[in-house]
């Protein structure tokens, strides 16, 4: 099969959120796996038994990451997955207790549209409302929580404008309430330190691609006790959790990508949210009435999301990519959309301003040149846009 190679890699790259370059170490630590010459985990013989020993010691590699059991760790196809296997599997295995959930209006599509498909099975899902910044307060939590409540999924990270949500004080209502607490850390993880002993979380997602791994790879937190229905039946991989012959390659990047970007996390932190508060600055500098969305200090360090009054958030980025500068509207799950952005919105922002954000997330080879190179572009783009809107 001739296939066409992948488009030429952007000059500037400023959508991490959406998706990171598989990291050189990570690679090479895949390509064994990829070359063939290993067994199936499951199998007994010699080869078997190397796959088997390869996949647990990347268990206990994202165990120590997290401070967790090794028994705790699932491997899936995804942040998805995990959030479907920990929303779903919570909910029809403690059915019996009660059919109420509650989750946020900001969440990823992966969790909205799984409570979505809930509520067609007769669940009951509440959407919390956040604040102008997009940070769910944890007193709005508590006035939520019933007796029938069994579940409540609030992500850590938000993936369209970095906001961080306070997740202790959340899950200490949840768990003095007796109800599941599930986290979506895709965008956080590698990026926030998270100790699942300390902080009180049941279920947390994490994804290969969001930290410089291979997609097509996550894994799910699930402390020990908690009940979960499986999603798919087949064989009893997983701790008979998730069925179906691992992801080796997948997995030993995964666990490689997650060591990597923990090793560095305190490095990438000051250089990349030095690199992100530069751009804000310069921004808030040249560009006058621009709108920066999201918590002013509870958030990502690499994420930075900014309205541009007067133009269109589509024609925005399509004038970055013909600059060679990749970025983003939002949720890269959400592409397609035309509708000003749903997190925007729940934050109580006209629908002018949703529909002129930008998000740009930079990454950890991104560099201040680069950065001006935007901004140069930018003084080209914004008034010509803005003018022709006038115009219209």
């Amino acid at each position: 099969m001739n296939l066409p190679p992948p488009a030429s890699k952007p000059l500037i790259y400023l959508d991490h959120g959406a998706t990171t370059p598989l990291d050189p170490q990570a690679a090479e630590a895949m390509l064994p796996y990829l070359r063939g010459g290993c067994g199936n985990p499951s199998s007994l013989h010699r080869p078997g038994r190397e796959a088997r020993l390869a996949l647990e010691n990347a268990r206990s590699c994202l165990a120590g990451l997290l401070n967790a059991r090794e028994s705790e760790i699932y491997f899936v196809s995804g942040g998805t997955e995990a959030d479907n296997l920990a929303i779903q599997g919570a909910a029809f295995k403690n059915r019996h207790k009660g059919q109420h959930i509650i989750t946020t209006a900001v969440e990823h599509p992966a969790v909205l549209n799984t409570c979505k498909y809930l509520e067609k099975q007769g669940f009951e899902v509440a959407y919390l409302a956040v604040d102008e910044y997009g940070q769910v307060n944890p007193e709005t939590v508590r006035s939520a929580i019933r007796r029938d409540t069994i579940l409540l999924s609030v992500m850590h990270g938000n993936n369209e404008v970095g906001t961080l949500n306070p997740l202790a004080e959340i899950g200490k209502i949840a768990r003095e309430a007796g109800v599941y607490f599930h986290s979506d850390a895709v965008q956080s993880f590698g990026k926030i330190p998270l100790d699942v002993q300390a902080l009180p979380v049941d279920l947390l997602s994490i994804s290969g691609h969001k930290i410089y791994g291979p997609g097509g790879i996550g894994a799910l937190y699930i402390r020990r006790g908690v009940a979960l229905e499986k999603l798919l039946h087949g064989g009893r991989q997983e701790g008979d959790k998730r069925a179906g012959t691992e992801n080796l390659p997948g997995v030993i990047g995964l666990a490689k990508a997650a060591e990597l970007i923990c090793r560095s996390r305190e490095e990438q932190s000051r250089r990349v949210g030095e690199l992100r508060d530069y751009f804000q600055e310069q921004l808030l500098r040249q560009f006058p009435g621009i709108r920066v969305n999201g918590h002013p200090q509870e958030r990502l360090y690499n994420n930075l999301n900014v309205s541009f009054p007067g133009c269109d958030s589509e024609t925005l980025l399509l004038s970055l990519d013909m600059q060679g500068i990749a970025a983003s509207s939002g949720s890269a799950c959400s592409a397609g959309s035309i509708e000003p952005s749903r997190v925007l919105k729940a934050m109580g922002l006209p629908a002018a301003i949703s529909r002129s954000a930008i998000r740009f997330t930079l990454g950890k080879d991104n560099t201040r040149e680069e950065i001006d190179y935007v901004l140069e572009s930018l003084r080209e783009i914004v008034p010509r846009l803005q003018n022709i809107i006038q115009k219209v």
